[in-house]
Protein backbone atom coordinates (compact mmCIF):
# COMPACT_ATOMS: atom_id res chain seq x y z
CA UNK A 1 0.00 0.00 0.00
CA UNK A 2 0.99 3.55 -0.35
CA UNK A 3 1.22 5.67 2.29
CA UNK A 4 0.86 9.62 1.43
CA UNK A 5 2.15 11.73 4.04
CA UNK A 6 2.56 15.43 3.60
CA UNK A 7 2.06 18.23 4.91
CA UNK A 8 -1.56 18.71 4.09
CA UNK A 9 -2.16 15.49 6.41
CA UNK A 10 -4.36 15.89 9.24
CA UNK A 11 -2.18 14.83 12.23
CA UNK A 12 -3.82 13.42 16.01
CA UNK A 13 -1.82 13.08 19.05
CA UNK A 14 -2.93 11.12 21.83
CA UNK A 15 -1.60 11.97 25.06
CA UNK A 16 -1.34 15.64 26.49
CA UNK A 17 1.96 15.25 28.59
CA UNK A 18 5.22 16.89 27.87
CA UNK A 19 5.87 14.71 25.20
CA UNK A 20 2.91 14.47 23.19
CA UNK A 21 2.49 18.34 23.24
CA UNK A 22 5.57 18.61 22.09
CA UNK A 23 5.09 16.14 19.04
CA UNK A 24 1.91 18.52 18.43
CA UNK A 25 3.92 21.56 18.66
CA UNK A 26 6.68 19.95 15.78
CA UNK A 27 3.75 18.56 13.37
CA UNK A 28 1.95 22.43 13.52
CA UNK A 29 5.32 23.88 13.06
CA UNK A 30 5.88 21.82 10.17
CA UNK A 31 2.62 22.93 8.67
CA UNK A 32 0.15 20.01 9.62
CA UNK A 33 -3.52 20.40 11.00
CA UNK A 34 -2.90 18.88 14.39
CA UNK A 35 -5.71 17.56 16.73
CA UNK A 36 -4.85 17.29 20.48
CA UNK A 37 -6.55 14.52 22.66
CA UNK A 38 -6.30 13.50 26.07
CA UNK A 39 -8.70 11.46 28.64
CA UNK A 40 -8.80 14.71 30.89
CA UNK A 41 -9.61 17.73 28.55
CA UNK A 42 -7.94 19.81 31.57
CA UNK A 43 -4.45 18.18 30.68
CA UNK A 44 -4.94 18.76 26.66
CA UNK A 45 -5.93 22.40 27.71
CA UNK A 46 -2.48 22.09 29.88
CA UNK A 47 -0.51 21.20 26.55
CA UNK A 48 -1.61 23.07 24.37
CA UNK A 49 -0.92 26.51 26.93
CA UNK A 50 2.31 24.48 27.36
CA UNK A 51 2.95 24.74 23.14
CA UNK A 52 1.59 28.40 23.28
CA UNK A 53 4.01 28.98 26.31
CA UNK A 54 7.15 27.44 24.21
CA UNK A 55 6.40 29.24 21.14
CA UNK A 56 5.90 32.54 22.67
CA UNK A 57 9.41 32.70 24.95
CA UNK A 58 10.64 31.89 21.07
CA UNK A 59 8.98 35.51 19.82
CA UNK A 60 10.58 36.99 22.55
CA UNK A 61 13.99 35.87 22.27
CA UNK A 62 13.86 36.80 18.05
CA UNK A 63 13.89 33.18 17.21
CA UNK A 64 10.00 33.13 15.61
CA UNK A 65 8.12 35.82 14.06
CA UNK A 66 4.88 36.63 15.96
CA UNK A 67 2.80 36.16 12.78
CA UNK A 68 4.33 32.30 12.46
CA UNK A 69 3.63 32.01 16.41
CA UNK A 70 -0.28 32.94 15.67
CA UNK A 71 -0.67 30.72 13.19
CA UNK A 72 1.26 27.63 14.03
CA UNK A 73 -1.29 27.74 17.40
CA UNK A 74 -3.56 28.36 14.88
CA UNK A 75 -3.13 24.75 13.89
CA UNK A 76 -3.56 23.15 16.92
CA UNK A 77 -7.19 22.56 18.66
CA UNK A 78 -8.28 20.33 21.22
CA UNK A 79 -10.38 16.63 20.46
CA UNK A 80 -12.30 16.30 23.53
CA UNK A 81 -13.40 12.48 22.01
CA UNK A 82 -11.78 9.75 19.99
CA UNK A 83 -14.51 10.50 18.00
CA UNK A 84 -13.25 13.95 17.07
CA UNK A 85 -10.45 12.05 15.43
CA UNK A 86 -11.62 10.70 12.29
CA UNK A 87 -10.17 12.29 9.42
CA UNK A 88 -6.84 12.03 10.29
CA UNK A 89 -4.10 10.51 8.31
CA UNK A 90 -1.73 10.00 10.89
CA UNK A 91 -2.14 9.38 14.96
CA UNK A 92 1.28 9.07 17.24
CA UNK A 93 0.10 7.87 20.09
CA UNK A 94 2.15 9.45 23.22
CA UNK A 95 0.02 7.98 26.41
CA UNK A 96 1.17 5.87 29.80
CA UNK A 97 4.25 3.22 29.35
CA UNK A 98 2.03 0.38 29.53
CA UNK A 99 1.05 -2.23 26.91
CA UNK A 100 -2.52 -2.57 28.00
CA UNK A 101 -3.72 1.05 27.32
CA UNK A 102 -1.96 1.56 24.19
CA UNK A 103 -3.91 -1.96 22.54
CA UNK A 104 -7.25 -0.58 24.01
CA UNK A 105 -6.41 2.76 22.36
CA UNK A 106 -5.20 1.46 19.14
CA UNK A 107 -8.12 -0.93 18.65
CA UNK A 108 -10.57 2.19 19.01
CA UNK A 109 -8.91 3.65 16.78
CA UNK A 110 -8.89 1.30 14.16
CA UNK A 111 -12.43 1.75 14.14
CA UNK A 112 -12.98 5.04 13.88
CA UNK A 113 -10.15 5.83 11.44
CA UNK A 114 -9.86 5.89 7.62
CA UNK A 115 -8.51 2.48 6.01
CA UNK A 116 -4.93 4.81 4.71
CA UNK A 117 -4.33 6.01 8.34
CA UNK A 118 -1.08 5.40 9.73
CA UNK A 119 -1.10 4.40 13.39
CA UNK A 120 2.07 4.88 15.16
CA UNK A 121 3.33 4.79 18.50
CA UNK A 122 5.76 6.30 20.73
CA UNK A 123 6.74 3.88 22.99
CA UNK A 124 10.28 3.93 23.89
CA UNK A 125 11.17 0.40 25.09
CA UNK A 126 7.86 -2.02 24.22
CA UNK A 127 8.08 -4.20 21.46
CA UNK A 128 5.85 -2.88 18.93
CA UNK A 129 4.01 -5.91 17.22
CA UNK A 130 3.05 -6.74 20.67
CA UNK A 131 1.35 -2.96 20.87
CA UNK A 132 -0.31 -4.26 17.18
CA UNK A 133 -1.53 -7.56 18.47
CA UNK A 134 -5.44 -7.95 18.27
CA UNK A 135 -5.61 -5.18 15.19
CA UNK A 136 -7.37 -5.83 12.05
CA UNK A 137 -4.93 -4.53 9.86
CA UNK A 138 -1.20 -4.40 11.72
CA UNK A 139 0.50 -3.38 8.80
CA UNK A 140 -0.09 0.28 9.24
CA UNK A 141 1.44 0.10 12.90
CA UNK A 142 4.61 1.92 13.79
CA UNK A 143 7.24 2.83 16.32
CA UNK A 144 8.04 6.38 16.03
CA UNK A 145 9.55 7.45 18.66
CA UNK A 146 10.74 10.85 19.65
CA UNK A 147 13.00 12.45 22.48
CA UNK A 148 12.23 14.74 24.86
CA UNK A 149 11.89 17.64 24.44
CA UNK A 150 10.50 16.75 21.24
CA UNK A 151 10.81 20.48 19.21
CA UNK A 152 14.42 20.78 19.81
CA UNK A 153 15.44 16.88 20.06
CA UNK A 154 16.86 16.17 16.41
CA UNK A 155 16.43 11.87 16.82
CA UNK A 156 13.82 9.88 16.08
CA UNK A 157 13.75 6.11 16.10
CA UNK A 158 11.50 4.02 13.37
CA UNK A 159 10.79 0.62 14.82
CA UNK A 160 8.61 -1.53 12.63
CA UNK A 161 6.81 -4.46 14.14
CA UNK A 162 6.82 -7.94 12.51
CA UNK A 163 4.16 -7.15 10.27
CA UNK A 164 4.56 -3.29 9.55
CA UNK A 165 4.64 -2.76 5.71
CA UNK A 166 8.11 -1.99 4.52
CA UNK A 167 6.70 1.25 2.31
CA UNK A 168 5.38 2.59 5.92
CA UNK A 169 9.36 2.67 7.10
CA UNK A 170 10.28 5.06 3.72
CA UNK A 171 7.11 7.24 4.46
CA UNK A 172 7.61 7.88 7.70
CA UNK A 173 11.50 8.77 7.34
CA UNK A 174 10.35 11.24 4.29
CA UNK A 175 8.31 12.80 6.93
CA UNK A 176 10.63 12.67 9.41
CA UNK A 177 13.20 14.46 7.76
CA UNK A 178 10.31 16.86 6.81
CA UNK A 179 9.59 17.86 10.74
CA UNK A 180 13.78 18.60 10.64
CA UNK A 181 14.77 15.15 12.56
CA UNK A 182 17.19 12.93 11.55
CA UNK A 183 15.67 9.47 11.68
CA UNK A 184 17.35 6.28 12.39
CA UNK A 185 15.59 2.98 11.71
CA UNK A 186 15.77 1.13 15.35
CA UNK A 187 15.00 -2.88 15.81
CA UNK A 188 12.27 -4.08 18.03
CA UNK A 189 14.25 -5.19 20.59
CA UNK A 190 14.01 -3.96 24.40
CA UNK A 191 15.01 -0.08 24.65
CA UNK A 192 15.28 -0.40 20.59
CA UNK A 193 18.99 2.06 20.19
CA UNK A 194 19.27 4.47 22.99
CA UNK A 195 17.03 3.31 25.55
CA UNK A 196 18.93 -0.07 25.20
CA UNK A 197 22.79 1.20 25.03
CA UNK A 198 22.10 3.83 27.65
CA UNK A 199 21.61 1.58 30.95
CA UNK A 200 24.88 0.83 31.72
CA UNK A 201 25.20 4.77 32.36
CA UNK A 202 22.89 4.72 34.94
CA UNK A 203 23.28 1.55 36.22
CA UNK A 204 26.96 1.86 36.60
CA UNK A 205 26.98 4.96 38.27
CA UNK A 206 24.29 3.50 40.71
CA UNK A 207 26.89 0.49 41.58
CA UNK A 208 29.37 3.33 41.85
CA UNK A 209 27.66 4.82 44.68
CA UNK A 210 26.45 1.78 46.33
CA UNK A 211 30.07 0.51 46.44
CA UNK A 212 31.15 3.77 48.68
CA UNK A 213 33.26 4.49 45.08
CA UNK A 214 32.30 8.33 45.19
CA UNK A 215 29.12 10.38 45.64
CA UNK A 216 26.59 11.27 43.61
CA UNK A 217 27.91 15.08 42.80
CA UNK A 218 31.22 13.18 42.19
CA UNK A 219 30.38 10.79 39.98
CA UNK A 220 28.60 13.20 37.98
CA UNK A 221 31.62 15.94 37.47
CA UNK A 222 34.06 13.14 36.23
CA UNK A 223 31.26 11.90 33.58
CA UNK A 224 30.33 15.71 32.78
CA UNK A 225 34.02 17.34 32.93
CA UNK A 226 35.97 14.11 32.21
CA UNK A 227 33.70 11.92 30.60
CA UNK A 228 32.35 15.05 28.19
CA UNK A 229 28.82 13.97 28.88
CA UNK A 230 26.05 16.30 28.39
CA UNK A 231 24.72 15.80 32.01
CA UNK A 232 25.69 12.96 34.64
CA UNK A 233 23.81 10.15 35.30
CA UNK A 234 22.18 11.13 38.48
CA UNK A 235 21.48 14.77 37.31
CA UNK A 236 20.14 13.36 34.12
CA UNK A 237 17.81 10.83 36.20
CA UNK A 238 16.51 13.60 38.41
CA UNK A 239 15.58 15.73 34.93
CA UNK A 240 13.54 12.43 33.14
CA UNK A 241 12.19 11.51 36.56
CA UNK A 242 13.33 8.49 38.72
CA UNK A 243 9.92 7.03 38.03
CA UNK A 244 10.06 7.09 34.59
CA UNK A 245 13.71 6.02 33.71
CA UNK A 246 13.00 3.23 36.55
CA UNK A 247 9.91 2.13 34.51
CA UNK A 248 12.48 1.78 31.17
CA UNK A 249 14.85 -0.32 32.99
CA UNK A 250 11.88 -2.37 34.34
CA UNK A 251 10.73 -2.84 30.75
CA UNK A 252 14.03 -3.68 29.27
CA UNK A 253 14.61 -6.23 32.30
CA UNK A 254 11.35 -8.40 32.00
CA UNK A 255 11.80 -8.37 27.95
CA UNK A 256 14.93 -9.59 27.85
CA UNK A 257 13.61 -12.51 30.49
CA UNK A 258 15.16 -10.90 33.20
CA UNK A 259 18.52 -10.46 32.08
CA UNK A 260 20.64 -9.40 35.02
CA UNK A 261 22.43 -7.05 33.73
CA UNK A 262 19.37 -4.98 32.85
CA UNK A 263 18.20 -5.51 36.74
CA UNK A 264 16.74 -2.37 37.96
CA UNK A 265 19.21 -0.82 41.20
CA UNK A 266 17.95 -1.02 44.65
CA UNK A 267 19.36 2.39 45.08
CA UNK A 268 16.80 3.81 42.60
CA UNK A 269 13.61 1.60 43.27
CA UNK A 270 13.92 2.96 46.90
CA UNK A 271 14.36 6.96 46.04
CA UNK A 272 10.73 6.01 43.87
CA UNK A 273 9.00 4.33 46.76
CA UNK A 274 8.89 7.08 48.92
CA UNK A 275 8.04 9.77 46.28
CA UNK A 276 11.47 10.99 45.56
CA UNK A 277 11.23 11.61 41.88
CA UNK A 278 13.26 14.48 40.75
CA UNK A 279 13.10 17.97 39.58
CA UNK A 280 9.25 17.17 39.80
CA UNK A 281 8.57 16.50 42.96
CA UNK A 282 11.38 18.81 44.13
CA UNK A 283 14.23 15.51 45.61
CA UNK A 284 15.67 13.16 44.08
CA UNK A 285 19.10 12.57 44.14
CA UNK A 286 19.72 15.95 45.13
CA UNK A 287 17.46 18.42 46.31
CA UNK A 288 15.94 21.61 44.33
CA UNK A 289 13.88 24.66 45.08
CA UNK A 290 15.02 28.27 46.15
CA UNK A 291 16.41 26.85 49.54
CA UNK A 292 18.41 23.55 48.33
CA UNK A 293 22.05 23.73 48.61
CA UNK A 294 24.05 21.60 46.31
CA UNK A 295 26.87 19.39 47.19
CA UNK A 296 29.85 20.56 45.86
CA UNK A 297 32.50 17.63 44.87
CA UNK A 298 35.83 17.18 46.69
CA UNK A 299 39.46 17.56 45.39
CA UNK A 300 42.58 16.59 46.26
CA UNK A 301 44.87 19.35 48.21
CA UNK A 302 47.54 20.01 45.92
CA UNK A 303 50.98 19.99 47.58
CA UNK A 304 54.05 21.95 45.58
CA UNK A 305 55.39 19.17 42.93
CA UNK A 306 59.20 19.45 42.86
CA UNK A 307 60.03 16.24 41.71
CA UNK A 308 60.81 15.10 37.87
CA UNK A 309 58.26 13.46 36.00
CA UNK A 310 59.91 9.64 34.31
CA UNK A 311 57.92 8.24 31.46
CA UNK A 312 57.69 5.89 28.93
CA UNK A 313 58.77 5.74 25.15
CA UNK A 314 55.30 4.21 24.95
CA UNK A 315 52.66 6.80 26.44
CA UNK A 316 49.72 5.68 24.66
CA UNK A 317 46.57 7.13 25.84
CA UNK A 318 48.39 9.57 28.36
CA UNK A 319 50.42 11.15 25.86
CA UNK A 320 48.48 13.95 25.42
CA UNK A 321 48.79 14.65 29.10
CA UNK A 322 52.43 14.65 29.60
CA UNK A 323 53.08 17.19 26.93
CA UNK A 324 50.40 19.15 28.25
CA UNK A 325 52.29 18.78 32.06
CA UNK A 326 55.55 19.46 30.00
CA UNK A 327 54.01 22.23 28.54
CA UNK A 328 52.90 23.87 31.84
CA UNK A 329 57.17 23.65 32.89
CA UNK A 330 57.42 20.40 34.44
CA UNK A 331 60.65 18.25 34.10
CA UNK A 332 60.05 15.23 32.38
CA UNK A 333 62.13 12.56 31.48
CA UNK A 334 62.57 9.21 29.89
CA UNK A 335 63.11 6.15 31.88
CA UNK A 336 64.05 2.59 30.23
CA UNK A 337 60.57 0.78 31.26
CA UNK A 338 59.24 -0.74 28.24
CA UNK A 339 55.99 -1.13 29.37
CA UNK A 340 53.62 1.64 27.91
CA UNK A 341 51.48 4.08 29.95
CA UNK A 342 53.44 4.03 33.41
CA UNK A 343 54.39 7.27 34.87
CA UNK A 344 56.89 7.41 37.92
CA UNK A 345 57.63 10.33 40.09
CA UNK A 346 59.46 9.36 43.88
CA UNK A 347 58.48 5.70 44.90
CA UNK A 348 55.00 5.87 42.94
CA UNK A 349 53.86 4.62 39.79
CA UNK A 350 51.13 6.34 38.31
CA UNK A 351 48.74 4.17 35.36
CA UNK A 352 46.04 3.92 33.43
CA UNK A 353 43.39 1.72 34.35
CA UNK A 354 42.74 -1.25 32.92
CA UNK A 355 40.23 -2.68 34.69
CA UNK A 356 41.32 -3.91 37.83
CA UNK A 357 41.57 -2.24 41.68
CA UNK A 358 44.06 -1.22 42.50
CA UNK A 359 44.75 -3.32 45.46
CA UNK A 360 44.80 -6.48 42.64
CA UNK A 361 47.12 -4.75 40.40
CA UNK A 362 49.58 -3.65 42.88
CA UNK A 363 49.60 -7.02 44.64
CA UNK A 364 50.74 -8.01 41.13
CA UNK A 365 52.77 -5.40 40.17
CA UNK A 366 54.81 -4.19 43.62
CA UNK A 367 53.50 -1.51 45.86
CA UNK A 368 53.32 2.38 45.44
CA UNK A 369 50.45 2.41 42.63
CA UNK A 370 48.11 4.96 41.58
CA UNK A 371 45.69 4.37 39.05
CA UNK A 372 44.43 7.21 36.61
CA UNK A 373 40.31 7.14 35.38
CA UNK A 374 39.69 8.03 31.85
CA UNK A 375 39.18 11.21 29.75
CA UNK A 376 37.99 11.73 26.78
CA UNK A 377 40.27 14.55 25.76
CA UNK A 378 43.56 14.57 28.02
CA UNK A 379 44.34 17.99 26.05
CA UNK A 380 41.15 19.90 27.87
CA UNK A 381 40.17 18.29 30.48
CA UNK A 382 40.06 20.12 33.54
CA UNK A 383 39.58 17.18 36.24
CA UNK A 384 40.75 13.64 36.95
CA UNK A 385 39.58 10.91 38.76
CA UNK A 386 42.07 8.22 40.55
CA UNK A 387 42.35 5.91 43.61
CA UNK A 388 46.23 4.50 45.38
CA UNK A 389 46.79 1.56 47.04
CA UNK A 390 48.43 2.79 50.83
CA UNK A 391 51.92 2.86 49.69
CA UNK A 392 50.72 5.55 47.38
CA UNK A 393 48.05 7.52 49.47
CA UNK A 394 50.27 10.43 50.73
CA UNK A 395 51.40 11.05 47.25
CA UNK A 396 48.41 12.08 46.21
CA UNK A 397 48.54 15.60 46.91
CA UNK A 398 51.91 15.92 45.32
CA UNK A 399 49.91 13.90 42.19
CA UNK A 400 47.27 17.21 42.71
CA UNK A 401 49.57 19.49 43.11
CA UNK A 402 51.63 18.21 39.35
CA UNK A 403 48.04 18.05 37.88
CA UNK A 404 47.45 21.65 38.94
CA UNK A 405 50.30 22.85 37.17
CA UNK A 406 48.09 22.52 34.00
CA UNK A 407 44.79 23.16 35.22
CA UNK A 408 43.55 19.78 36.27
CA UNK A 409 42.20 19.14 39.54
CA UNK A 410 42.57 15.54 41.22
CA UNK A 411 39.29 13.55 42.47
CA UNK A 412 40.06 10.44 44.56
CA UNK A 413 38.02 7.67 44.22
CA UNK A 414 37.94 4.53 46.84
CA UNK A 415 39.04 1.42 45.01
CA UNK A 416 37.15 -0.01 42.70
CA UNK A 417 37.78 -2.27 39.69
CA UNK A 418 37.40 0.12 35.95
CA UNK A 419 37.53 3.36 38.58
CA UNK A 420 34.05 6.03 36.75
CA UNK A 421 34.58 7.02 33.46
CA UNK A 422 36.80 4.22 31.64
CA UNK A 423 34.26 1.75 33.29
CA UNK A 424 30.86 3.48 31.96
CA UNK A 425 32.46 4.50 28.63
CA UNK A 426 33.62 0.74 28.12
CA UNK A 427 30.05 -0.79 29.35
CA UNK A 428 28.43 1.81 27.16
CA UNK A 429 30.66 0.25 23.49
CA UNK A 430 29.67 -3.38 24.82
CA UNK A 431 25.92 -2.82 25.20
CA UNK A 432 26.26 -0.85 21.33
CA UNK A 433 28.36 -4.01 19.91
CA UNK A 434 25.97 -6.50 21.59
CA UNK A 435 22.86 -4.68 19.97
CA UNK A 436 24.88 -4.65 16.76
CA UNK A 437 25.80 -8.48 17.27
CA UNK A 438 22.03 -9.58 17.74
CA UNK A 439 19.92 -7.54 15.56
CA UNK A 440 22.36 -6.18 12.70
CA UNK A 441 21.68 -2.79 13.77
CA UNK A 442 24.84 -0.55 11.50
CA UNK A 443 26.91 0.65 14.12
CA UNK A 444 26.98 4.30 12.19
CA UNK A 445 23.17 4.41 12.97
CA UNK A 446 23.89 3.14 16.53
CA UNK A 447 26.44 5.79 17.05
CA UNK A 448 24.24 8.55 15.70
CA UNK A 449 21.30 7.79 17.42
CA UNK A 450 23.24 7.86 20.99
CA UNK A 451 24.81 11.24 20.30
CA UNK A 452 21.59 13.17 19.20
CA UNK A 453 19.35 10.85 21.68
CA UNK A 454 21.09 11.49 24.70
CA UNK A 455 23.62 14.34 23.76
CA UNK A 456 27.17 11.90 23.96
CA UNK A 457 30.33 13.32 23.34
CA UNK A 458 30.89 10.16 21.02
CA UNK A 459 28.80 7.55 20.19
CA UNK A 460 30.18 4.28 22.13
CA UNK A 461 30.63 2.69 19.34
CA UNK A 462 33.65 5.44 17.59
CA UNK A 463 34.97 5.38 21.30
CA UNK A 464 35.50 1.72 21.44
CA UNK A 465 37.72 2.24 18.20
CA UNK A 466 39.37 5.25 19.67
CA UNK A 467 40.28 3.20 22.94
CA UNK A 468 41.12 0.09 20.99
CA UNK A 469 38.57 -3.00 21.31
CA UNK A 470 41.04 -4.85 22.82
CA UNK A 471 41.47 -2.69 25.66
CA UNK A 472 37.76 -2.42 26.31
CA UNK A 473 37.61 -6.30 25.92
CA UNK A 474 40.46 -6.22 28.50
CA UNK A 475 38.75 -4.08 31.05
CA UNK A 476 35.75 -5.67 30.37
CA UNK A 477 37.34 -8.99 31.03
CA UNK A 478 38.76 -7.82 34.40
CA UNK A 479 35.34 -6.43 35.86
CA UNK A 480 34.07 -9.91 34.88
CA UNK A 481 36.32 -11.43 36.82
CA UNK A 482 36.40 -8.94 40.03
CA UNK A 483 32.35 -9.29 40.21
CA UNK A 484 32.24 -12.42 39.11
CA UNK A 485 29.05 -11.55 37.19
CA UNK A 486 27.68 -12.11 33.72
CA UNK A 487 26.45 -8.43 33.00
CA UNK A 488 30.49 -7.93 32.07
CA UNK A 489 30.20 -10.31 29.82
CA UNK A 490 31.46 -9.16 26.29
CA UNK A 491 29.84 -9.08 22.98
CA UNK A 492 30.73 -11.59 19.99
CA UNK A 493 31.25 -8.20 18.00
CA UNK A 494 33.77 -6.85 20.47
CA UNK A 495 35.22 -10.37 20.98
CA UNK A 496 35.74 -10.53 17.30
CA UNK A 497 37.76 -7.38 16.52
CA UNK A 498 39.74 -7.42 19.80
CA UNK A 499 42.90 -9.71 18.12
CA UNK A 500 42.63 -7.90 14.73
CA UNK A 501 42.76 -4.25 13.41
CA UNK A 502 39.13 -4.66 12.66
CA UNK A 503 37.05 -1.49 14.12
CA UNK A 504 33.58 -0.55 13.94
CA UNK A 505 33.77 2.63 11.94
CA UNK A 506 36.38 2.43 8.97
Amino acid sequence: MSYELTASTRVAVIGAGSMGSGIAQVAAQSGHQVLLHDTQVAAAERGLARIAADLEGAVRRGKLADQECKEILGRIRVAARLEDLEGAGLVVEAIVEKLEPKQCLFRALESLLPEHAVLATNTSSISVTAVAQGLRRPERMIGWHFFNPAPRMKLVEIVRGVETDPALVSALRALSVAWGKTAVEAPNTPGFIVNRVARPYYAEAMRLVSEGVAAPVEVDRLLREAGKFAMGPFELMDLIGLDVNLSVSESVFQATAFDPRYAPHVLQQELVRCGRLGRKTGRGFYSYGEDAERPVPVNVAAAHFSESLRVPAKLGLLAPLVERLRAAGNAITQHSRSIEEILDFGPVRVALTDGRSVAERSAQDGKGLILLDLALDYNETKVIGATADSAALPHMEALAGLLATAGIALVALKDVAGLVVMRTVCCLANEAADLMTWTGTKGADIDIAMQLGTAYPRGPLAWADGLGCARVATVLTHLQAHYGETRYRRAPALSSRQHSRGCFHG
